[in-house]
């Protein structure tokens, strides 16, 4: 443990046993059945204090053993009635707080047990005086086991609440994790994956036929291109996992493309081969859509992009158009003319949850995605709510559509 864990802990159980010795200290002067009562009142005080599992004991099994052992003395008990009404008043408060951290802290699978042993031992405990009074002993021990339930019903709903706040804050902290790995694996899927796709195409393209010096220099200068883009977003995945806030918004900015960056991409896309890639983006929205909506219009493309190349590698030509539709909307449309699809050579075993991704994230935003094969190839379309564009009057084209596969 670390320094200040077993200084807590330490702090934790000298407080335990201070408060245990203090309700112990009246026995010395009382009669020896006051050991019984003491001794049970002193354990029910320090139990609820300790940082469990001590050993190989828990919380539960230390809980339900000082339940029984109360209800134990309550039977027992050989002592006249005043020294358990003395001590009853150090135990009564022990067991309320044991019941409600035995709620808050124990495991499902125990808690319904160990709460009602000590809930129990809590309700039961004034018939250790009233069954030795010289009183009324049925009315008596009526009117103070009804008395006691108010308490006993408090605590173990303080302890509830608690635990209900505990779980609350675990599925929260759950709920981030889970975020942060779904961010990270979009990064290097939307990323990485597209820039590791190109530079084993053009390997693979390579091999068809010899190079000479200069095709060779000029595909080296591409993949090194592609491979340095690739280890800038794996970098950037590196510093969003070693944030330190866990949740994305430490120090690390968060990568957002917007759809002016699409020209860059679609030419990128082509350069250095014999695919022609074209971006239309004179229809698109004149004002920017809101940063999360351009970054899923962006994936989209992107994934098509990658798609292209690794199914569709006889496809000349590809155009990725963006255009404003009456919603308002924003439709991306992302076609290529490789009817025959096929890859160069092995298919990559594994993959394939691309768009399935996408498509959730696009219906998040209340869009939709669709993807099929055309007269010519295949088309990926995707529709995106924009609320706060003005709709388009006229439209320049027909909307762009896949057919069915």
């Amino acid at each position: 443990m670390r320094t200040g864990t077993v200084s807590t802990w330490r702090n934790t159980h000298l407080l335990a046993a201070l408060l245990a010795f203090l309700v112990l200290c009246p026995a010395f002067i009382a009669p020896l059945p006051g050991w019984v009562v003491a001794g049970t009142a002193a354990l029910a005080t320090a139990v609820p204090l300790i940082r469990w599992p001590l050993r190989r004991v828990s919380l539960a099994h230390a809980a339900a053993g000082t339940a029984a052992l109360s209800l134990l003395v309550d039977v027992v008990y050989p002592g006249p009635a005043g020294l358990a009404l003395f001590w009853m008043f150090f135990e009564m408060p022990a067991l309320l707080l044991l019941l409600g951290r035995v709620i808050r802290s124990v495991p499902d699978r125990l808690v319904v047990v160990t709460a009602t042993a000590c809930a129990a031992a809590a309700l039961l405990l004034p018939l250790r005086f009233t069954l030795r009074d010289d009183g009324p002993v049925l009315e008596l021990s009526i009117i103070t086991v009804a008395l006691t339930m108010f308490p006993v019903v408090v605590a173990a709903g303080i302890g509830g609440y608690l635990r209900s706040l505990d779980m609350r804050r675990v599925r929260a902290v759950n709920e981030a994790r889970r975020e942060q790995r779904l961010r990270v694996a979009a990064d290097l899927h939307d990323f990485v994956a597209h820039e590791v796709t190109g530079i084993v195409l053009e390997a693979q393209a390579a091999q068809w036929e010899p190079l000479d010096a200069e095709q060779a220099r000029t595909l080296l200068a591409r993949i090194e291109a592609a491979g340095l883009r690739a280890l800038d977003s794996m970098d950037h995945t590196v510093q969003t996992l070693r944030d330190v806030g866990g949740d994305g918004d430490g120090g690390v900015p968060a990568r957002v493309y917007r759809l002016a960056d699409l020209p860059e991409l679609v030419n990128r896309f082509s350069s250095g081969s014999s695919l022609r890639a074209v971006a239309d983006l004179a229809d698109g929205p004149e004002a920017t859509i809101g940063a999360e909506r351009e970054a899923v219009g962006y994936a989209v493309v992107l994934e098509a992009l990658t798609n292209v190349r690794r199914h569709a590698y006889r496809a000349t030509e590809v155009q990725v158009r963006v255009r404003t539709v009456p919603g308002p909307a924003v439709e991306i449309g992302v076609t290529d003319n490789g009817r025959t699809a096929g890859a160069l050579t092995v298919r990559r075993v594994g993959g394939g949850t691309g768009l399935v991704g996408l498509e959730e994230r696009v219906r998040a935003l209340g869009g939709e995605l669709s993807a099929g094969r055309t007269e010519t190839g295949w088309c990926v379309r995707c529709v995106i709510p924009a609320p706060g564009l003005i709709e388009p009057k006229h439209t320049s084209g027909p909307s762009v559509s896949p057919g069915i596969a």
